[in-house]
């Protein structure tokens, strides 16, 4: 059966990552000058929001396969033949 995962494990998941992209938008619209927010800010807020949304959808498919996958067990293996045997 496959888990599905929840929005608050992904938040939980994310919680540092997205402290720093808060950080990363702040900054570059701080560093901005005056009348030109826009044109000097909204690259670098382009490429911060990009890497975020790729590690996002990654971690949410990582939660996935985690929560689908059964728990490797090595000793569901015992009794069978030994290597070399």
């Amino acid at each position: 059966m496959h888990e599905k995962i929840t929005a608050s494990q992904l938040k939980k998941a994310m919680r540092g990552e997205i402290e720093v992209l808060f950080e990363q938008v702040v900054e570059a619209v701080n560093q901005a000058q005056a009348g030109q927010i826009i044109p000097e800010s909204e690259g670098p807020v382009r490429y911060a929001t990009g890497l975020f949304r790729q590690r996002l959808y990654g971690k949410a498919l990582q939660l996935r396969q985690q929560h689908s996958e059964p728990a490797f067990s090595p000793s569901a293996r015992r009794g069978g033949p030994e290597v070399g045997e």
